[in-house]
């Protein structure tokens, strides 16, 4: 085994974000490329010499090269310790959770979330720092800045660790460990949730399905489910992790589990239906009959949180990002407890959750988390929710439906345009820019615009300011509309529009979701000029 220095020379040309560095896999591929990244991510760790670091993936195509690479370029900059998912694999929240109880450095995490995988589909890398949370902007510009003037990267040219095998190696001087990429992760959920309600739950004859869309979530849902609480076998559906998540768009959404929905909506649908995303950090909840959206799901989980053990002294406060519904907000005001609407992106969440200002937090995009790690986490959701069913001992249908009937009902959607030409979605959104000023008072679709701005934030914590974060259209009747253009993707730009009407009236809470929203749908059109901006006269995929 040798230590090499490798010339090479500046690449990067997009500015990685906190989620990090997601290209398709073919470029990935090139050349150097993964070890120019990686060690421009090292370049930028301050005190790596002799810290420890956690390395896992969500077992995508390409996910077992790239983690080689990593444990011996980590090795060859000086790290001394280095956790590494059994097969290569780790969730995102179970990185974030290794890291925090390890007290790691960071981790380098290996995935491109919910985008597609396999040989033709895409890759990505990012880093986690030490409280387990993405990195913030300061460090993404930092190794971005790096990408500019790299000129070698280091590593150990050494044979290839076992990552089935559990146990620990040495790469030159450093301890590189093998370990079961669910023990540490499930014991931090015995902690939450009350394992024995649950296991008594499925003693009673209470059936779910998961599906884990053959992505990283199924190891840790049938260790957890099946094995620990006793559910049925096959309770866990595709939950073995393939290199291209089995044919799957890896996206918890009614589109992409289309099954999973198929089989929640017809006549022999379990008692509860859930699934998770290609790296683990995402859920979708359906009850029989009925998909919960995530915005409800984040409020129903604000109103019950207290009957799980680990929130049972209640809730310091919840966050939501700025698209997601009011519904938790409603909820906060109840409690008496504070509601935090922020920017898209877990970073701004962690902010608050390290300053003990909330305990819950989510997304509408799927993504719901706590005060446990600074990531989102789509199983400790599931569980939280049974924990919530095993304690009211209702069906998961009724306890929205009670929901709804005590805060009232925020109809909700979100219609993506993917892969719009980026030059298209740019001049929309200086469109909305430009009109904003002039809506006030304007009516769209027998609705009326009350307000309009480009949302803003300035962080309670640490003062800084986030601005042009989308466009908030703001209704007299209770109702809003918000475009933003998304960064997930791999190609093009994703436009997002955000629609949602409340409704108080319990006699009105079974409309169609359609028929609810039709006058926002109609008035962010005519607003907006979707069609003429886009060429697209329907969304992608509604959610």
């Amino acid at each position: 085994m040798t230590l090499t220095e490798i010339p090479t020379k500046p690449f990067l040309d997009q500015k990685p974000g906190t989620s990090g560095l997601r290209k398709k896999v073919t470029v990935f591929q090139q050349p150097n490329y993964v070890e120019n990244f990686v060690q421009s991510i090292f370049d930028s760790v301050e005190g790596r010499q002799g810290a420890t670091l956690v390395v896992g993936g969500d077992g995508r195509f390409f996910n077992r090269e790239v983690v080689q690479t990593v444990l011996k370029m980590a090795a060859a900059n000086g790290f001394a310790r280095i956790l590494i998912g059994q097969c290569g694999l780790l969730s995102t929240p179970a990185a974030s959770c290794l890291i925090r109880k390890y007290k790691a450095i960071g981790g380098v995490i290996l995935s491109a979330s919910h985008n597609p995988g396999g040989p033709d589909g895409d890759f990505g890398i990012k880093f986690n720092v030490s409280h387990g949370g993405p990195a913030p902007e300061t460090f993404t510009d930092a190794v971005f800045k790096r990408t500019q003037t790299i000129s070698s990267y280091h590593i150990h040219r050494a044979s290839d660790i076992d990552l089935d095998v559990l146990g620990e190696t040495r790469l030159g001087s450093t301890v590189v460990e093998v370990v079961d990429s669910v023990a540490d992760y499930a014991e931090l959920m015995e902690t939450l949730v009350d394992f024995d309600k649950i296991a008594a739950l499925f003693a009673s004859g209470f059936r779910m399905r998961f599906d884990a869309l053959s992505a990283v979530t199924g190891p840790y849902a049938k260790a957890i489910l099946e094995g620990q609480l006793g559910a049925p076998a096959g309770t866990v559906a595709n939950g073995e992790p393939k290199p291209d998540f089995g044919g799957h768009h890896p996206d918890p959404n009614p589109v992409h589990a289309h099954d999973l929905m198929e089989l929640m909506l017809g006549p022999n649908a379990p008692d509860f239906g859930a699934a998770s995303d290609g790296d683990g950090d995402r859920n979708m909840i359906v009850a029989p009959g009925l998909f919960v959206t995530p915005s409800d799901s984040l409020a129903i989980l604000t109103a019950y949180a207290h009957l799980a053990p680990g929130y049972a002294k209640g809730l310091a406060g919840v966050a939501r990002s700025m698209p997601t519904s009011r519904a938790a907000d409603r909820v906060a005001a109840k409690l008496g407890i504070r509601a935090f609407e922020t920017p898209t992106g877990w970073k701004f969440f962690a902010n608050l959750l390290d300053a003990g200002l909330v305990t819950l937090c989510g997304e509408e995009s799927a993504g719901t988390g706590s005060n446990h790690i600074r990531e989102k986490d789509g199983l400790w959701a599931v569980l939280l929710w049974l924990n919530i069913l095993a304690e009211l001992k209702k069906p998961a249908d009724q306890v929205v439906r009670e929901h709804w009937a005590t805060y009232g009902r925020d109809y909700y959607a979100r219609h993506d345009y993917e892969e719009i030409e980026t030059a298209r979605a740019d001049a929309l959104m200086a469109h909305l820019r430009a009109a904003s000023p002039s809506l006030p008072d304007k009516t769209f679709g027998g609705l009326t615009v009350e307000a309009c701005d480009d949302f803003a934030y300035t962080d309670p914590v640490d003062g800084s300011l986030t601005p042009q974060q989308g466009i908030r259209i703001l209704f007299k009747e209770d109702a809003r509309a918000v475009f933003r253009l998304s960064g997930t993707g791999t190609s093009g730009a994703t436009l997002r529009v955000y629609l949602e009407r409340f409704e108080p009236d319990p006699s009105r809470h079974d409309l169609s979701r359609e028929d609810a929203l039709a006058s926002v749908a109609e008035a962010a059109e005519a607003i907006a000029q979707i069609t003429t901006h886009t060429g697209r006269s329907t969304p992608s995929v509604i959610t």
